[in-house]
C-alpha cells in the first residue's frame, strides 16, 4: 500500500469524530473568518505551543483532545501568520521523534521465542497502523503549516513525509528489529506454502509499510527471492522423483497460480517478475529434459490433450523451452511412424494407421500447440523422414488403399467422407520420395481420373438436358484409367434394359468427344440409391449394384429362391450369397429369409419385408460388420461417461479456481466454452453438486444462485 492510499485510508477512518473535529478539518479557515485577531506576545505564542503540543500528545496516546479541532487549526494558522512557522515546524518534529523514539523499547524487549513471532508481527502492524492514523490527524491540525510554510521551503519534507522518516528512522532500521520483522514474514509466508493459511491482510500491511519506508527491496525482497529459490530447488529435486510427469505439471502449474496470487494479495507488484521467473527456473528450467525424456512419450501416447497444453503453456515461459520440446516432440513422430512403416506384418493396417496417426498428430497441434508454425513444420519433416525408410511399400499400399475406398464407393462411406479421406491420403502420399516411378504416377493417375471424372459429369448432365427422351435414372460414372487402377475382373451381369439404354447414351456421349478408347464397365464398383416404400412409408436405400439387382426383383414377385435370383441377375454364386447375406442378415433386413439364419443356403428362399421400419430417411446397407457384444457396449458407455465425467469436474474446478466467484449462469457459460462435448444442464447440476459436497465450493449463504471456491 503507497503512502497516499494509507492516507486516504487513514483519513476515512476518522468519520466518527465529532461534529466540531469533523467541520474543523473540513473547512478552509482564513484570517477573514474571523473579527479579532490576538495580539503575539510570548505568552500567547507559548500558551498556544502548550495546548497544541496537548492535543498532538493525546492524538499520539489515544486519548481524547481537549480542545476544539477548529480553534486548534485556527491557532496554527495564527502562529504562520506571525511568522514562526520555523520555530513550530521544528517543534512539532521534536515532539513526534520523542514519541516514535520511545515506541522501539517494545519491540528490543519483546521476547524472542519463535512462537511469538506472529504477535510480533501484529504488534509491529498495530503501531504503524497507528502512527499512520496519529499523522493524519496531527497534520489535519498543521495543515496550515504544511501547505504553506513547509510546501514553499523544498528542502522540508511534508507532515506525512515527516513522519515516515522518523518512524524507518528510529523503528524500522533498528537491525533487530528490521531482522525480526522480515523474518516474521517469511516465515508466514512458508507456512502459506506449506499449505497452512495464514493472515494475509496482516502480510499486505507490513509489506505495503516496508515499501512505503522505502526499504521493500532493500530488507525484504532479496531474502525472499532467496528463499523462494531454496525452497523450490529442494521441491523440484523431490517431486521429480516421486510424481509422474502430468501430476508434476501440474503441481508447477498450482504452483506459479499460488505466486501470482501472492503479488495481488500482499507482494509488491515489482517482486512479481524475479519470483516467477526463479519458480520457472527451478521447477521447470532445471527439469525440463528429464520432464520431456520421462513423459512426453506417455502424453502423446495416451493423448492426453491436457497436459500436452499445459506443458507446452509451461515449457513456453522458460528460456529455450518450446525448442527443447520441439525436439522431443520431431523424435518421438519419427520412432512412431517409423514402427508403423517398418512393420511388414500390418502392412494390411499402414496407410490407416498413418491416417490416423497424422490426425492424432495435427490435433495435437492445433488443441496443445496452438497451432505453432514451428511444431507443423517439424512434423512435416518427421513424416517426410520416417515414410521414405521403406522405399516404394508405402506408395504400393496407399495405391491399393485408395482402390479399396473407391470399389467400396458409398458401402463404407458417403461422397462427402470420400473426398475428405481421398484428400487425407493425398496428404500423406506428398511426404513420398520418389521411390520407385510405377507406383507414383499411378496414385497421381488415380487422383487425377477422380479430377477429371468430376468434370466429365458436369459435361454429361448438359448433354443430358438437350435429349428429347430424358431418363428417370441419374446416372454418375467414374472414368479410371486401366494403367493406374489395380485389374479387375469382369463379370456379366443382367442389367434392368433401363440401366443398359443409359450405358448406351453415355457411351456415346463420351466416345463422341474422346474417339478411339474403350469403355468397358465394371459392375462390382457400382451402386445406387433406390426409391422404395414400406408399410411405414418412403425410404431411400443406397446400396451397391449387385444389392440393386436383387432387390429390383421383388417388384415383379414377393418371394425369389437362391436359385431365381442367381438366374435373373447372373452374379456370382460367392458374390451372390454375401449380398443376400447383407440385405437379409445385417442391421437393415429389408429381405426376410427362411429358414432364419446368419449364412445363405441354396435352399433358402427370401421375399420382400414390407414391415421394415427405420428412423432415418435414407439407409446406407453394408456388408455385415460383427456385433458388438453388450459387455462391450457397457464398457463402453461407462467409459465415455467417466471420462466425461472427470473432464467437467476438472473444467468446473479450473473455473472456480480462477475466477473464485461466479453466479450459476456465468459458470455454465464459461464451462461450455471449454468442454468440446454437449453436456445437459441437469448433468451439470449434478456435477456442481457433488463439487460442492466434496468441499471443491460452495454455494453463497444468501444467495443459492451463486457459488465460492474453497481453497
Amino acid at each position: 500500500m503507497m503512502a497516499e492510499d494509507i492516507q486516504h485510508n487513514q483519513k476515512a477512518n476518522f468519520n466518527g469524530l465529532t461534529k466540531s473535529a469533523k467541520s474543523g478539518a473540513s473547512k478552509k479557515l482564513t484570517i477573514k473568518n474571523f473579527k479579532d485577531r490576538p495580539e503575539l506576545t510570548d505568552s500567547y505564542t507559548e500558551d498556544t505551543w502548550i495546548k497544541l503540543r496537548d492535543a498532538v500528545s493525546a492524538i499520539q496516546n489515544s486519548t481524547s483532545i481537549k480542545y476544539n479541532l477548529e480553534e486548534l487549526y485556527q491557532a496554527v494558522e495564527n502562529l504562520c501568520s506571525y511568522k514562526v512557522s520555523p520555530v513550530l515546524y521544528k517543534q512539532l518534529r521534536q515532539v513526534c521523534e520523542d514519541h516514535i523514539q520511545a515506541q522501539i523499547h517494545q519491540f528490543r524487549e519483546y521476547p524472542s521465542s519463535s512462537l511469538d513471532s506472529l504477535s510480533f508481527l501484529k504488534r509491529m502492524n498495530r503501531c504503524w497502523q497507528d502512527h499512520c492514523s496519529q499523522t493524519i490527524m496531527i497534520r489535519s491540525i498543521f495543515l496550515f503549516l504544511d501547505r504553506t510554510y513547509i510546501l514553499q521551503n523544498s528542502l522540508l519534507p511534508s507532515i506525512w513525509d515527516t513522519g515516515l522518516e522518523l518512524f524507518r528512522t528510529h523503528i524500522v532500521s533498528d537491525g533487530a528489529v528490521q531482522s525480526r520483522t522480515v523474518e516474521g514474514i517469511l516465515e508466514q509466508i512458508e507456512r502459506e506454502r506449506n499449505g497452512e493459511t495464514v493472515d494475509r491482510s496482516l502480510l499486505r500491511s507490513l509489506l505495503g509499510m516496508l515499501s512505503d519506508l522505502q526499504v521493500y527491496k532493500d530488507s525484504f525482497e532479496q531474502r525472499f527471492l532467496t528463499e523462494t529459490n531454496r525452497l523450490y530447488a529442494a521441491e523440484g529435486q523431490r517431486l521429480m522423483q516421486e510424481r509422474d510427469v502430468p501430476e508434476y505439471l501440474h503441481h508447477v502449474s498450482r504452483r506459479l497460480e499460488e505466486e501470482n496470487d501472492r503479488v495481488i494479495s500482499y507482494l509488491d507488484q515489482s517482486t512479481q517478475k524475479p519470483l516467477i521467473a526463479t519458480v520457472e527456473k527451478q521447477l521447470l528450467g532445471e527439469h525440463m529434459n528429464a520432464i520431456l525424456q520421462k513423459g512426453l512419450w506417455m502424453l502423446l501416447d495416451e493423448n492426453r490433450v491436457c497436459e500436452l497444453t499445459l506443458l507446452y503453456e509451461l515449457l513456453s515461459k522458460v528460456k529455450g523451452g518450446l525448442m527443447t520440446l520441439l525436439q522431443a516432440w520431431r523424435d518421438y513422430i519419427k520412432s512412431f511412424g517409423g514402427e508403423i512403416v517398418s512393420s511388414p506384418e500390418k502392412d494390411k493396417e499402414l496407410v490407416q494407421e498413418l491416417l490416423d496417426f497424422k490426425d492424432k498428430m495435427d490435433h495435437v497441434t492445433q488443441r496443445c500447440f496452438q497451432r505453432n508454425d514451428n511444431f507443423i513444420n517439424a512434423m512435416k519433416e518427421a513424416f517426410e523422414n520416417f515414410i521414405n525408410k521403406r522405399p516404394n511399400k508405402p506408395a504400393e499400399l496407399i495405391a491399393k488403399y485408395v482402390d479399396s475406398k473407391l470399389r467400396a464407393g458409398n458401402k463404407e462411406a458417403t461422397e462427402e467422407e470420400l473426398e475428405r479421406i481421398l484428400d487425407k491420403i493425398m496428404i500423406i502420399f506428398r511426404f513420398i520420395h520418389e521411390c520407385g516411378a510405377a507406383f507414383t504416377s499411378k496414385l497421381e493417375g488415380m487422383f487425377k481420373d477422380m479430377e477429371l471424372s468430376k468434370d466429365i459429369m458436369i459435361q454429361f448432365k448438359q448433354y443430358m438436358q438437350n435429349q428429347s427422351d430424358p431418363s428417370n435414372i441419374e446416372l454418375t460414372v467414374n472414368i479410371l484409367t486401366m494403367g493406374y487402377w489395380p485389374s479387375y475382373t469382369p463379370m456379366d451381369v443382367h442389367l434392368p434394359a433401363e440401366m443398359v439404354k443409359l450405358q448406351e447414351v453415355f457411351k456415346i456421349f463420351y466416345l463422341g468427344k474422346h474417339s478411339g478408347r474403350k469403355l468397358q464397365w465394371q459392375p462390382t464398383l457400382g451402386h445406387a440409391v433406390l426409391k422404395t416404400e414400406f408399410k411405414e412409408g418412403k425410404k431411400e436405400l443406397q446400396v451397391s449394384l449387385f444389392q440393386t439387382l436383387v432387390l429390383l426383383m421383388f417388384n415383379e414377385s414377393d418371394e425369389y429362391s437362391v436359385e431365381e435370383i442367381r438366374t435373373a441377375t447372373g452374379i456370382e454364386d460367392g458374390e451372390l450369397k454375401r449380398t443376400l447375406q447383407s440385405l437379409a442378415c445385417g442391421k437393415a433386413r429389408v429381405l426376410n429369409k427362411m429358414p432364419r439364419g446368419k449364412d445363405v443356403e441354396d435352399a433358402d428362399r427370401f421375399h420382400f419385408n414390407s414391415d421394415f421400419t427405420h428412423k432415418l430417411f435414407r439407409i446406407k446397407i453394408n456388408q455385415i460388420q460383427m456385433k458388438e457384444t453388450v459387455e462391450e457396449q457397457v464398457s463402453t458407455t461407462e467409459r465415455v461417461f467417466q471420462d466425461r465425467q472427470y473432464q467437467i469436474d476438472a473444467a468446473l474446478v479450473r473455473i472456480m479456481k480462477m475466477r473464485k466467484t461466479l453466479s450459476h449462469n456465468l459458470l455454465v457459460s464459461e464451462l461450455y466454452n471449454q468442454l468440446k462435448f454437449p453436456v445437459k444442464p441437469a448433468d451439470l447440476k449434478k456435477r456442481i453438486e457433488s463439487l460442492i459436497d466434496r468441499d471443491y465450493m460452495e454455494r453463497d449463504k444468501e444467495n443459492p444462485n451463486q457459488y465460492h471456491y474453497v481453497a
